[in-house]
């Protein structure tokens, strides 16, 4: 069959990435959506069982700092687009290990724009780059932190990266600009807010305590829990990656976020109210599992962001109020116990594991 785009999404069985690839298999049967993705802890193909018999959908299993099985990947499927969502993205993991993130973040980034440069630019010619786009997703910590209660990130917010993590995301954002400005890649990055909802990798704070607030675990709270977050729903982050995907600017940012500040200790509260009154317990019953303990290392105070851009130019806004988003998420966690249990047990790498059991040659 003649795809009338192939567009190969890095990180598709993650939490974001499966999400938008679920959007795009079955929005667009025109496209052949390709998967790439490494299949890391976080990386689970159960996310997305329910279109991986569509015709349009294919997966391989790679990692993106290998340079020639991404090359072999875009010359295999003529790849004219490309969502780039593959990372370590938890600060705390980069705390611990840092170069893991330099070399998946920044030197794996720079591996597919190096790629799409010699496939798109030097093979095929740069006057077909009109045809081509690389979208990066990228993080708003970047931007570093916001001391006030008042004042939001706008795409204009100079860097100031406080961890690893966000380090390395702010160095891939930078390689991605300089690509455009280098070599006219066709690029687009987007910086989005905190993501929540269905089949995030409870490692990350609204999962997590969702499953300890069940099973009757203490909540870790860093510091006070006046950290202040803007949360955004995955499936408006998938919608506006669409939009942005198709009818974006070349070689523009664009902020994502949800318009929807909570500080840290209020959005614990929230959930444990939630959790209780679904579980038929009384609201507020498990606030005894709230523990406060040491403030994390580098920890920014406040994020926000300004989305009057994407909101302006291409007409998005966020779908959910927080607290429908929330009750949403809540309800398929619990209505999806087997999976939470299956992942916090690692089963389902396990299981990976030994289906794909190609090795390192031929990944």
């Amino acid at each position: 069959m003649n795809y009338e785009r192939n567009i190969l999404i890095t990180g598709g069985a993650g939490f974001i990435g499966s999400h938008v690839v679920k959007l795009f298999v079955r929005k667009y049967p025109q496209y052949r959506i390709i998967n790439l993705d490494k299949l890391t802890y976080a990386g689970n193909l159960t996310n997305l069982a329910d279109i991986e018999n569509s015709q349009n959908y294919v997966f391989e299993k790679a990692d993106i700092c290998d340079h020639a099985k991404v090359c072999e990947i875009f010359e295999k499927y003529s790849i004219d687009g490309l969502i780039h969502l593959a990372a370590e993205s938890h600060v705390d993991r980069s705390i611990k290990d840092p170069l893991s993130f330099a070399q998946t973040n920044v030197i794996g980034t720079l591996s597919l724009l190096q790629a799409a440069k010699e496939k798109w630019l030097e093979k095929e010619g740069k006057e077909r780059k009109g045809e081509y786009m690389f979208y990066h997703i990228s993080t708003d910590e970047v931007y570093g932190s916001l001391s006030t209660s008042s004042g939001y990130f706008t795409e204009d917010t100079k860097y100031d990266p406080h961890s690893p993590y966000s380090a390395s995301k702010a160095s891939s954002d930078h390689f991605v600009r300089a690509f455009h400005d280098t070599y006219g890649l066709p690029t687009i990055i987007s910086n989005c807010s905190n993501n929540y909802g269905p089949y995030q990798f409870p490692e990350k704070l609204i999962p997590l305590f969702i499953n300890n607030i069940r099973i009757g675990k203490h909540l870790p709270v860093y510091g006070k829990g006046e950290n202040v977050r803007d949360w955004l729903f995955v499936e408006d982050h998938a919608r506006a990656i669409d939009l942005i995907f198709h009818k974006g600017k070349v070689g523009e940012t664009y902020n994502i976020g949800g318009f929807n500040e909570w500080r840290n200790i209020d959005l614990v509260k929230l959930l444990v109210r939630t959790v209780d009154r679904l579980l038929g317990k009384p609201e507020g019953h498990s606030e005894n599992l709230i523990t406060f303990g040491k403030d994390r290392a580098g920890h920014d105070l406040r994020y926000a962001i300004d989305s009057t851009k994407l909101k302006r130019e291409l007409g998005w806004t966020p779908s959910l109020r927080f607290e429908e988003g929330i009750e949403k998420t809540v309800r398929w966690y619990l209505e999806n116990q087997t999976w939470l249990d299956s992942v916090t047990s690692g089963e389902y790498e396990k299981y990976y594991q030994k289906m794909y059991k190609e090795t390192s040659a031929k990944i």
